[in-house]
């Protein structure tokens, strides 16, 4: 997932923001080679870098970079120079931003919440959760990953997880049951509230238990209860369900394993990004 987003995938939202092209460059800017600089505006860390240089270059531009995906970077740095046709350069300049300004905001809250983690606890990681933009799943899950976060599952198709709704319909043991006799070789995680059912679910063979919407406080008695059943080693507990910033050293802290956060990509401050083209610099029509 840290390799570059295919580029078709890349051309979708360049169709989406041009449909038929950019009439108003195509109209009003000669047919000239230009160069142009993209600037950070803020601090953070900076990704959609490989996605943003991909297409440029599949329009003809050169891109320079003076950065790399995952790095830190300072309010005012230049991340990357161009140099190509004006009109491609203007073309791909609101989505190219995009991409680097959402990514990079995603992965500066990662890094920030690793961070507050990692001083309480080494051992615990922060994860994401499926609560992405519609479309921007993958973009969102690598900056998570750019950021020191974990991804999580990407899709319904990568493991088993069963949720309040299918037990709604299903009991916990008998849900267990069903997904265990489908492959021995499926990761299978359940979604509980309670204690009673974070014990319930060690005992039918749950590998990861996610302790949803718990307080601290239940998390602790969790924890504990399965240990006083020999049961905390045979599982890998997460908690989910409405962390923030402001709580995360206190769960950090209750002996979980992974934190999973959906506000690291549903409520995404992006991170400001500029693009200027350098007046003057530019050579021979290409006509």
């Amino acid at each position: 997932m840290t390799n570059v987003i295919p580029i078709d995938d890349l051309l979708r939202f360049v169709r989406e923001d041009a449909p038929w092209g950019d009439l108003t460059s195509e109209t009003v800017v000669p047919d000239v080679v230009c160069r142009a600089v993209i600037r950070a505006k803020g601090s953070g860390v900076i990704a959609g870098l490989k996605e943003a240089r991909a297409l440029f270059e599949h329009f003809g531009v050169t891109v320079y970079l003076h950065t790399a995906d995952g790095r830190e970077v300072a309010a005012g740095t230049a991340i990357m120079d161009l140099e190509g046709p004006a009109r491609a350069i203007l073309l791909l300049e609101r989505t190219a931003l995009n991409i680097i300004g959402r990514m990079s905001g995603i992965a500066t809250a990662t890094r920030e919440a690793v961070e507050r983690v990692s001083r309480v606890s080494k051992g615990v990681r922060v994860a994401a959760t499926r609560k992405t933009a519609p479309g921007l799943r993958v973009l969102d899950k690598k900056a998570v990953i750019l950021g020191g976060g974990d991804p999580h599952r990407c899709t319904l198709s990568d493991m088993i997880l069963i949720k309040d709704n299918h037990l709604a319909l299903v009991p916990l043991p008998e849900a267990i049951r069903r997904a265990k006799a489908r492959s021995r070789y499926l990761m299978i995680e359940v979604e509980v509230e309670t204690v009673e059912d974070a014990v319930t679910a060690a005992e039918a063979g749950a590998r990861v238990i996610m302790l949803d919407n718990m307080t601290p406080e239940d998390v602790k008695a969790a924890v504990e209860a399965l240990k006083r059943e020999g049961l905390r080693e045979r599982v890998t507990l997460e908690v989910s369900g409405g962390v923030d910033g402001a709580d995360l050293a206190v769960y950090a802290a209750t002996g979980v394993d992974i934190i999973s956060m959906g506000a690291l990509t549903h409520t995404v401050r992006n991170f400001d990004v500029s693009l200027d083209i350098l007046k003057g610099v530019f050579t021979v029509r290409l006509e």
